[in-house]
């Protein structure tokens, strides 16, 4: 599919950074004086959507449009691009380059796929692999993208598993890791959830090379309501998983797990009070700058959990109303809800579930 030109502006060029060339001179000064930006998606009041970015204190540096609500990301710091997904079942997809003048990119999943919200790119940064549905056979697939040819769609391979929505890049550069939340949909019925009695979530590791699936794990049978969304890979090549409860709201289920390579799948049972805390949602995860802090948000609880993934225990509990995103910056992490609120600062939007390091 040919891109389609989403707005006409040109971008700003400079240490290495570049994005709107019409920002006021106070924004240009924000976004070059900035060591670190974020992207967040947004709703407005007047109900439009877009994605803006945000400097390391929390002030809006540019903010585009986007056709419809936004959701998650595609950024690498070795990337130029910025990709923002639609929300499940959306399909569309727009990419901010930030490193030469070019016009954002609008691009679209084939008739009979739609985004799940999340993708990643290559360690090349040449393709742009996307969790996607399959609607009419409910399989997940991840589309792959050619970035240098306009974000064309070139392929796809099966995620073994239904509903893929988070994917991350392991250190090997080589492997991606895919969590198959497990909930069926269909762009017919919204976002319905079609199969809660047969949920089958499993997080899969899949060669990029050759899109063969090198191994499947899977919760014990009675967590198959635990729907595994959003990761986070530690210092030490585990992933961290945020589980979404589909189950009865009065079972005992931890919805944090953990998965290494060699040791598998397993439940992070929490203290009686961060369990309390987090409820049965996790909304977001992210791991700090150092490896080994891993911050667990809940918007319906409105909590933001930091733990120790070297003992699993907790170091913070944080009660903000409405958090959902979370990103990991100097010090610590920066998280975002859906009043308005992003750091320290306050917003006239409700930002949407997930942070962007840029």
């Amino acid at each position: 599919m040919k891109p389609v030109v989403l707005e006409r502006r040109k971008f700003l060029a400079g240490a290495g950074l570049a994005w709107l060339a019409s920002l006021a001179p106070a924004g240009a000064e924000k976004l070059l004086a900035s060591d670190v930006l974020f992207a967040a998606a947004y709703r407005d009041p007047q109900g439009a959507y877009g994605v803006a970015i945000l400097d390391e204190k929390a002030a809006v540096v540019s903010s585009h449009p986007l056709p419809g609500r936004g959701h998650g990301f595609a950024a690498n710091p070795r990337v130029e691009w910025l990709v923002a997904f639609a929300r499940r079942p959306g399909n569309f997809a727009v990419a901010l380059h930030r490193g030469m003048a070019a016009e954002p990119l609008l691009f679209h999943t084939p008739a009979d796929r739609h985004f799940y919200g999340h993708g990643v790119f290559s360690a090349d940064g040449r393709l742009l692999y996307a969790a996607e549905n399959a609607f009419e056979t409910g399989d997940g697939v991840i589309g792959v993208y050619d970035v240098t040819d306009g974000f064309k769609r070139i392929s796809e391979f099966a995620t073994h598993g239904v509903g893929p929505h988070e994917i991350v890049l392991m250190p090997d550069g080589k492997t991606l890791c895919v969590a198959n939340g497990g909930i069926r949909t269909h762009p017919d019925q919204g976002r319905q959830k079609l199969n809660l009695p047969t949920m089958a979530p499993s997080v899969a590791f899949i060669d990029t090379a050759s899109g063969t699936l090198l191994s499947s794990h899977a919760l014990p049978a009675r967590l198959h309501r635990l729907s595994l969304r959003h990761m986070a890979v530690d210092a030490n090549r585990q992933v961290w998983i945020g589980g979404q409860y589909e189950g009865d709201v009065f079972d005992d289920v931890a919805v944090l797990a953990r998965l290494h390579e060699d040791r598998g799948l397993v439940s992070v049972q929490l203290e009686d009070r961060v369990a309390t805390a987090l409820g049965k949602y996790a909304g977001s995860v992210a791991i700090g700058n150092d490896g080994v802090t891993l911050a667990v948000t809940s918007p319906k609880s409105g909590v933001v959990i930091t733990l120790d993934t070297r003992t699993g225990k907790a170091l913070d509990i944080d009660m903000k109303p409405g958090t959902c995103g979370v990103q990991a910056r100097k010090g610590g992490f920066v998280s975002s809800s859906e009043t308005g609120r992003f750091g320290a600062s306050s917003h006239d939007c409700a930002w949407d579930n997930h942070i962007a390091r840029v």
